[in-house]
């Protein structure tokens, strides 16, 4: 599964399942670089780096022209970047659903257009979107997380095969809860707003997955690792579920 002199952009690397997926490219001899909004934990990555907020398309497009610049044609993008609140849906604003549709959904697009230009030109790509259970299923108070995921599984199988006669693959990988400060958030919300110890609460999101546990970065990593390698060129337009069973 060797990325060596493979470019590849991870967004929302500076923390979480970002900085996992960065740093186990890295290991592997990837020439990684990472985006996100905040330089403080993106340089903490010891990666080059570049700071864009992946719903803004000119953004994307000058980050990437840099990331080039800097390390050559890109080879391969995981669009990590992502955001989740809670709300029941009755008290879900419209600004609400328009942000969480514009990190997860706009923004997987925005970093894929920047990217398929060298794909083409190099004639092997991959890209891989981090997207969730939520993208699979429904959760209860989470209706806009829930549509922004199953926009990005959506965008994944479409431009999965308008892409199929190329050698550029398309994937999407569909956690449920992982153990990251996402999750923190997550649970902070639910104590606040149903008066639940963080324990109950903490307990009340693993009991989704049946081994009862949260899912670790490192396997979210390894899964992309494996999509991102020439062991998964026949995987397209896939979405690779780490739930430990949960359906």
């Amino acid at each position: 599964m060797s990325l060596a002199g493979r470019h590849i952009v991870v967004t929302g690397g500076g923390t979480g399942v970002g900085a996992a997926i960065a740093q186990a490219l890295a290991r592997e001899g990837a020439t990684v670089t990472i985006m996100g909004r905040t330089e403080a934990p993106l340089a903490e990555q010891g990666l080059p780096y570049q700071i864009c907020d992946v719903t803004d398309a000119e953004a994307v497009g000058a980050a990437f022209d840099k990331a080039r610049d800097q390390a050559g044609p890109i080879h391969g993008v995981v669009a990590n970047a992502g955001m989740a609140e809670s709300a029941p849906f009755a008290r879900m604003t419209p600004d609400l659903m328009s942000r969480t549709l514009a990190v997860n959904v706009i923004g997987t697009s925005n970093v894929w257009q920047a990217a398929i230009a060298d794909m083409k030109a190099a004639g092997w790509g991959r890209m891989v979107a981090i997207a969730s259970s939520a993208g699979l299923k429904g959760y209860p108070y989470v209706s806009a997380y829930c549509a922004a995921k199953h926009g990005v599984v959506g965008l994944t199988r479409a431009l999965a095969l308008e892409l199929a006669k190329t050698p550029i693959t398309v994937n999407a990988v569909c956690p449920g809860f992982i153990d990251t400060p996402m999750l923190d958030r997550s649970v902070e919300n639910i104590v606040k707003t149903t008066g639940m110890s963080e324990e109950a609460a903490r307990a009340s999101l693993s009991a989704n997955n049946p081994q009862g546990r949260f899912i670790e970065t490192d396997e979210v990593a390894g899964a992309v690792l494996w999509l991102l390698s020439d062991a998964a060129r026949s995987v397209n337009g896939h979405t690779l579920s780490i739930t430990g069973g949960e359906v």
